[in-house]
């Protein structure tokens, strides 16, 4: 009995630094303090944030005035593409982990609420939801391309981090 409970405290100690960062990249204090994320947790949030882009941008593509469906055109191509990117390194082994295949319960619950909405109501909340998701983009991927384990996502990051601010001024540009 003592043995298990000893066996079970060790692998709590040990699994507890891997918990702390993936918390850390979830609650937003590592964006705060600027740390770079771990390699597995950028690839879920840069893999669930293509997937609520794209989602989100395909819905505006219906239900937007005529800018936003400008910009939700240039959203789904360019998140798209990232996605592809991604999926192309981690299918490669290039990178070690696994592709989330769904959103998380925070922007499906953004969608959910954009699904409900139409007309400027619509517009308001998707430009809304645009800055925010752009800007939690920009500071993953700038952390990620600055301070990166992987060498071949970290140079990815990079490369990609000047459209997702070009995506985000967009973003702030749009009068919904």
């Amino acid at each position: 009995m003592k043995r298990s409970v000893l066996a079970a405290l060790a692998g709590l100690a040990l699994a507890y630094p891997a918990f702390a960062q993936s918390m850390g990249e979830k609650s937003g204090v590592n964006s705060v303090l600027g740390i770079a994320p771990k390699t597995a947790d950028f690839v879920k949030e840069a893999a669930i944030s293509d997937l609520f882009e794209i989602q989100s941008s395909q819905l505006a593509q219906q239900k937007g005035n005529d800018q936003t469906k400008t910009f939700a055109g240039q959203m789904v191509a360019d998140h798209q593409k990232t996605t592809d990117e991604l999926k192309g390194m981690v299918d490669s082994g290039k990178v070690k982990t696994a592709l989330p295949t769904q959103m998380d319960k925070a922007h499906q619950k953004m969608l959910d609420k954009l699904k409900s909405l139409n007309g400027a109501d619509f517009d308001k909340q998707y430009d809304s939801d645009q800055v925010s998701a752009h800007k939690q983009a920009v500071s993953l991927f700038d952390r990620y391309g600055k301070g990166g384990k992987d060498a071949a996502l970290k140079d990815w990051a990079a490369k990609t981090l000047p459209t997702l601010q070009h995506h985000l001024e967009m973003a702030q540009g749009l009068k919904g």
